[in-house]
């Protein structure tokens, strides 16, 4: 007497990947996604439009402090320079102000692809996402920038050389700074996204700790404009602290590796 066939679990009426888009399809929807995002920096750029000259005094205001006293002044060296920094800065700051926006864009992006317990973590995604964001920026105005600019005008200590700096140089410096943080303190939440998906599990992070120790600290050095170990470490020790918070949370929302199946008897 033959023994009964295994019975296998029944399939389930409603798969997690639902959406199966083709390449163009996919592309189509990068475009649409894109336009939704440049028409929210734009729509940033329109309301923060009357606080430019506020915005550009504020950002140049660590740099003027650095300044010796008595030349606490920012130089432009052509006539169109500060109607170009007033359009840049106009684009960084819609573009902090958009930043919820854009996330949730980028989100839409990829939702279709991810699994119904991932779509689930959209706001705390995104709350946390613009949280940390904008922290890194205000980490770096506050406690970086009052640091790294007197340290590298302490080179030029001879009493015969006199700083004049530009307004466009400094500007994209100061922004440059500002934006690398935000992307440095988002370094968490990318990993906790790349373990949930499945690209990363915790494991791979903990044994290459040593390494991601390594690659932290060069990317520090390389980023910071100044090479003193204070403002060195003012960067290398939020990404490592970082990365340590990305191995918890891959441990915590990584995708589990599939149960093995019972061994039949008989």
């Amino acid at each position: 007497m033959r023994a009964p066939a295994p019975r296998l679990p029944p399939a389930s009426p409603d798969p997690e990947n639902e959406v199966k888009l083709t390449f163009m399809e996919h592309l189509r929807e990068l475009r649409r996604r894109l336009l939704h995002a440049i028409f929210g920096v734009a729509v940033g750029m329109g309301l923060i439009g009357w606080f430019v000259p506020r915005i550009v005094d504020g950002l140049m205001a660590p740099v003027v402090k650095a300044l010796p006293s008595g030349h606490q002044t920012i130089v432009f060296t052509s006539a169109i320079e500060p109607m170009m920094v007033y359009i840049k800065v106009a684009l960084y700051a819609g573009f902090f102000v958009a930043a919820p926006w854009v996330l949730w864009q980028l989100w839409l992006f990829i939702a279709p692809g991810l699994y119904k317990r991932e779509k689930r973590m959209v706001w705390p995604f995104l709350f946390w996402g613009t949280l940390l964001f904008y922290s890194g920026a205000a980490f770096c105005y506050w406690l970086v920038m009052p640091q790294a600019f007197p340290a590298m005008l302490a080179f030029a200590s001879d009493q015969t050389l006199t700083p004049m700096l530009a307004l466009s140089e400094q500007l994209s410096l100061v922004m440059a700074m500002l934006l690398g943080f935000g992307i440095i303190f988002e370094v968490p939440v990318i990993i906790a996204f790349l373990s949930m998906i499945g690209l990363v599990n915790w494991r791979f992070l903990a044994k290459y700790r040593r390494h991601a120790l390594v690659v932290n600290v060069a990317l520090a050095a390389i980023i910071t404009p100044t090479g003193d170990p204070f403002n060195l470490a003012l960067m290398a020790v939020p990404m490592i602290l970082f990365y340590e918070v990305g191995i918890v949370l891959a441990r915590m929302l990584g995708k589990k590796p599939p149960s093995p199946a019972p061994a039949q008897e008989g």
